[in-house]
């Protein structure tokens, strides 16, 4: 069984995504952090995300780089959304995502082409979004329990730059894809995000159960 989990930045897919995982006992890929790996290897050699050449001779980090702590900061983020619009950048990712879908007994993946690109057969596909204020409040959230100082106005700026970015870019935009759910986080709990997901995918298994 794969299940997709598509959406933007901070609308709450990868907590959703591990959510999911528990409950249905599969492995979970967040698809976000081969970006971010690629973003903060073209930062460690002092190259430039937004040329090509330099982003793909990035692709070929260590899976031990997907542990490093500095892939959660907030500019190796924009980093990743940088790196992700080039298309042979992409191309080099989509095999270790494809791997990870495949395994035996299925996966769960949240990223923004999951089920457009990577598993467009997948069983179960949810778009989670949220509003832009809501997004950047919680980021702005989660860098003060961090110990940041971080600008409210900045955080919003960037969210609406990589939603730019993502869903304008030429390969592999992010969209909802056709026979996904369209999952609003904006006014909902953690709890309530995660049952109303769970019901998503338990009816999107039975109706093809049902064929």
């Amino acid at each position: 069984m794969i299940i997709a989990v598509d959406g933007p930045a901070a609308s709450g897919k990868g907590t959703i995504a591990k959510a999911l995982g528990r409950h249905y006992g599969l492995p979970v890929l967040d698809t976000g952090l081969l970006y971010r790996a690629v973003g903060l290897a073209v930062l460690k050699t002092g190259g430039d995300p937004d040329h090509e050449a330099d982003a793909l001779a990035a692709c070929t980090f260590k899976d031990a780089v997907l542990t490093e702590p500095a892939l959660r900061s907030e500019a190796v983020g924009s980093l990743a959304s940088r790196v992700s619009i080039h298309q042979s950048v992409r191309q080099a990712l989509i095999k270790r995502q494809r791997d990870f879908a495949t395994q035996p007994g299925g996966a769960i993946l949240d990223g923004r082409d999951i089920a457009t690109v990577i598993a467009p057969d997948a069983d179960a596909k949810i778009f989670v979004t949220a509003s832009v204020h809501v997004r950047a409040q919680r980021r702005y959230q989660d860098a003060l329990s961090h110990g940041g100082h971080p600008d409210m106005d900045s955080l919003i700026a960037d969210i609406q730059a990589r939603d730019t970015r993502d869903m304008s870019r030429d390969h592999a935009p992010l969209r909802v894809a056709d026979g996904a759910d369209l999952l609003d986080t904006s006014n909902l709990t953690i709890d309530a995000a995660v049952q109303q997901a769970i019901a998503m995918v338990d009816a999107q298994l039975e109706r093809r159960r049902k064929g």
